[in-house]
C-alpha cells in the first residue's frame, strides 16, 4: 500500500552536500505496522518528512495505493513527539479541529471525537484544556486527533520519547489497541529497539548516515501481545541480540 521507490535525499548547505539517506527501496502493507530504528542522525524522521509530503525526495517516488505522494495529503497522518495542542481549545476542540477545517457540523464532530476519547481513556477530560493534563494525556490526544480524518497511514516520530518508562509501556499497550481495531497502517520510528519489536510486523534497521536499509526482521510474536511482559520470551529476546548485534555496530562507527 506504501512504496518507496529508490528514494534517496542529499541537502546542500555551506557550499557541501550532505547525503541523509542512500536510495532506500521499502514496500509496506495495508494495516501493517513497521518499525524503523537506526542510530542518531541516520535520516528516520527525514523519511517520515518525505512520505509525509513535508520534503521531496532527491531521487525515487513514493506512491500510496499506487498513487504518487507529491505533497501533503490528507492520506497521511503524523504523530511526533511533540503534542502541537493548541493551548487555547479544550481537548474535544483539540481533537476535532481536523473536521472542522473541513466544515463538519459540530454535533457530529463532537460525536466522533468522545469515541475516541473514551476508546484511549480521556472520558470526563473532553473540556480540560492542555495545561491541565499529564503529558501522558496530552500524546494521547495527539494521536486520536490524527486518527479522527482517517489516514490511510499514520507516521509517529517517536511519539513516546519525552514520556516516562511506566506511561510508555501503558501508551504502547493503548496504541496496539488502537491499531488493531482500526487497521490502519504505522510507520512507526524510535531509539528504542524494545519498543520496536515490541509494537511491529516488521522492525526495519537503518545503517549510520547516509542512511541505508541493512536488515529487515519479521516479528512472529504472537499478537495480541503483552508490552508489560513480553521482553521475558526467549523468542523476543533472540530477536533483539540479533538486531542489536548490527545496531550496535552501527552506533559505534
Amino acid at each position: 500500500m506504501l512504496r518507496l521507490n529508490n528514494v534517496s535525499k542529499r541537502f546542500f548547505a555551506r557550499g557541501r552536500v550532505v547525503r541523509a539517506i542512500d536510495p532506500i527501496s521499502l514496500e509496506i502493507a495495508g494495516g501493517e505496522f513497521v518499525s524503523v530504528v537506526g542510530p542518531s542522525g541516520c535520516g528516520k524522521s527525514t523519511i517520515l518528512n518525505i512520505v509525509a509530503g513535508l520534503m521531496p525526495p532527491t531521487d525515487g517516488t513514493i506512491t500510496i495505493d499506487g498513487r504518487p505522494v507529491r505533497g501533503v495529503t490528507r492520506e497521511v497522518g503524523y504523530v511526533t513527539q511533540q503534542h502541537n495542542l493548541m493551548p487555547w481549545r479544550s481537548l474535544i476542540d483539540n481533537v476535532s479541529f481536523p473536521l472542522q477545517v473541513v466544515g463538519m457540523a459540530k454535533s457530529e464532530r463532537y460525536d466522533r471525537a468522545m469515541g475516541l476519547i473514551e476508546a484511549v481513556g480521556l472520558r470526563g477530560f473532553e473540556n480540560s484544556y492542555p495545561h491541565e493534563l499529564s503529558g501522558g494525556m496530552r500524546q494521547r490526544a495527539n494521536i486520536i486527533r490524527t486518527l479522527i480524518y482517517s489516514p490511510k497511514v499514520m507516521l509517529m516520530d517517536e511519539p513516546f520519547g519525552p514520556l516516562d518508562a511506566q506511561t510508555r509501556l501503558m501508551l504502547q499497550d493503548q496504541l496496539l489497541e488502537i491499531w488493531s481495531r482500526t487497521a490502519i497502517t504505522i510507520v512507526f520510528i524510535t531509539h528504542d529497539l524494545q519498543e520496536a519489536i515490541g509494537l511491529a510486523d516488521r522492525v526495519v534497521l537503518l545503517s549510520a548516515r547516509p542512511g541505508k536499509v541493512i536488515r529487515v526482521d519479521n516479528v512472529t510474536l504472537a499478537r495480541p501481545r503483552d508490552v508489560f511482559r513480553m521482553h521475558d520470551n526467549s523468542e523476543f529476546r533472540t530477536l533483539y541480540d540479533a538486531i542489536w548485534s548490527e545496531l550496535e555496530g552501527q552506533v559505534r562507527d
